[in-house]
């Protein structure tokens, strides 16, 4: 059990992160607005798990205007896929230990 709970990244405890990465593991890509609505999320919620995704380079954020509205996307990182599937990982195998 100790070896799997090493494994869990603290980047993913937070639900909203939880959510964020399962989102876009399964997405090629997600709009602001998207996520926000998927989630139940306030605009300040997401705007800081994303921020902090990103900083870790999990994300990657995209901001353009389309005609006059700003439109920002994300999409997971080759560095934020791996992090995400070890951390699905372990918390499989520390489900696992205790059965």
């Amino acid at each position: 059990m100790q070896n799997s709970i090493q494994h869990i990244n603290k980047a993913f405890e937070s639900k909203v992160r939880l959510g964020i990465m399962s989102t876009l593991m399964v997405n090629e890509k997600a709009d602001f607005n998207s996520l926000k609505e998927w989630l139940g999320l306030t605009d300040g919620n997401l705007s800081s798990h994303v921020k902090g995704l990103e900083e870790m380079g999990y994300i990657d954020v995209q901001k353009q205007f389309v005609g006059r509205k700003p439109y920002t996307s994300y999409h997971i990182t080759d560095a934020g896929k791996i992090a995400f599937t070890e951390h699905i990982n372990a918390l499989e195998a520390l489900i696992k230990s205790m059965t």
